[in-house]
């Protein structure tokens, strides 16, 4: 049955990648984090001849799902979608949300220690705040599985499961550079709203982001008025959505008096809907509305995508990240190798740690049918108005 589940979950990575084409130019996270503003009910796992049931194996263990915060749609898929898959194969799961709170997120891990967990899976608030935790974790013979974002500087980590987070990056810059229309004659301004600094899926998706976007800054068919192009000057800490809001509008104000602001490459759909209230307060309309960018396809953001105001997002399927996650807790629990594809890329500054990485999915309003409806992400009634 092992077998069966491992081929049928590549079989949902390959229409997955197929999808990419699809979706014309291409890249979590993760990133991901706070400021959903309408919560969408999980998403459904993939149909029964795409991932069938695998075999009950997991009685009498326990597996900890550790997530960084419910405040974020794509979270609440993420947790609910790994806890029903991994009770499905017999273990028990305690997942518990830290709500961005640095401290609480390592009181929550040390509990689970505590009560015996077989296994640890961790989508980090602030990696770093957990070295000693993921330490005593080691200790005790725990496994420890990073989920979409990774942890940094630390031994004890066993496997990484995550999206291509640079090629997130890369997606969105590809995807300006298609559709901006931009030329040293007729120049378009941007400004940048990148991910937390405490986030390693932030810098990735930047540099990410950056190799796409810099050949057009250095011609100057691309203008950042405010000159805040590296990334110390463009993060927002927890990708918080009212942060976003309050530097959109400075900029706003200081260097856009005069003229539009025609570009806001944004790293998630927290971020754009910062930066679209932002706009709205400055009075923009559907005749100077700039492209907006964004990641996760929240379900706010498919359907902005649908009316109009925000450009395109990146699809991160949680289901099949879930799926993948799953049948690394059902390895190293059962003492053997889970399936990696990378084992090069993510470096936490003490090991490189084995990776798997699924294929994000540029959306907009060409294809979100295809990718998000037609595979059972959403539903039309999800995304009627």
């Amino acid at each position: 049955m092992k077998k069966k589940l491992l081929s049928a979950l590549l079989s949902a990575a390959m229409v997955a990648t197929l999808l990419v084409g699809c979706g014309g130019a291409a890249p979590a996270a993760t990133a991901e984090a706070p400021a959903a503003t309408e919560e969408a009910p999980a998403a459904e796992a993939p149909a029964d001849d795409a991932a069938p049931a695998a075999e009950a194996t997991g009685a009498g263990k326990k597996v900890a799902v550790a997530m960084p915060t419910q405040s974020s749609e794509r979270w609440i898929n993420d947790g609910a979608n790994m806890k029903s898959q991994l009770e499905e194969l017999g273990y028990e799961v305690d997942l518990q949300y830290a709500e961005d709170d640095v401290q609480a997120q390592v009181a929550q891990i040390e509990n689970m220690i505590a009560a015996g967990a077989d296994c640890l899976v961790i989508a980090a608030i602030d990696s770093d705040a957990l070295v000693n935790v993921e330490q005593q974790a080691k200790d005790a013979g725990i496994p420890v599985i990073a989920y979409d974002r990774l942890l940094m500087n630390t031994d004890a980590v066993s496997y990484y499961a995550t999206f291509d987070n640079k090629g997130v990056g890369t997606k969105i810059g590809e995807y300006i550079v298609e559709h901006c229309e931009a030329t040293p004659d007729a120049p378009k301004t941007i400004e940048l709203f990148m991910g937390s600094p405490d986030d390693n899926n932030a810098h990735m998706l930047y540099a990410g982001l950056m190799e796409q976007i810099q050949p057009l800054l250095d011609d100057g068919s691309l203008i950042c008025k405010s000159g805040q192009l590296e990334f110390d000057d463009n993060n927002t800490l927890r990708w918080d959505q009212q942060t976003a809001m309050k530097r959109c509008e400075d900029i706003l104000t200081r260097y856009y008096a005069d003229e539009d602001l025609n570009i806001i490459a944004s790293a998630f759909d927290g971020l754009s809907y910062g930066c679209m209230s932002a706009l709205e307060g400055a009075g923009y309309t559907d005749a100077n509305w700039p492209m907006i960018t964004g990641q996760d396809a929240e379900l706010m953001a498919t359907k902005h995508i649908i009316s109009g105001k925000q450009t395109m997002s990146i699809a991160k399927d949680t289901r099949l990240l879930a799926a993948k996650c799953v049948t690394m807790v059902q390895a190293v629990l059962e003492g053997s190798e889970p399936e990696i594809n990378d084992t090069t890329t993510y470096d936490n500054g003490k090991i490189v740690v084995p990776s798997y990485l699924c294929e994000p999915v540029p959306v907009d309003q060409s294809n979100y049918k295809e990718v998000l409806i037609d595979s059972g992400y959403y539903t039309e009634d999800q995304l009627a108005d």
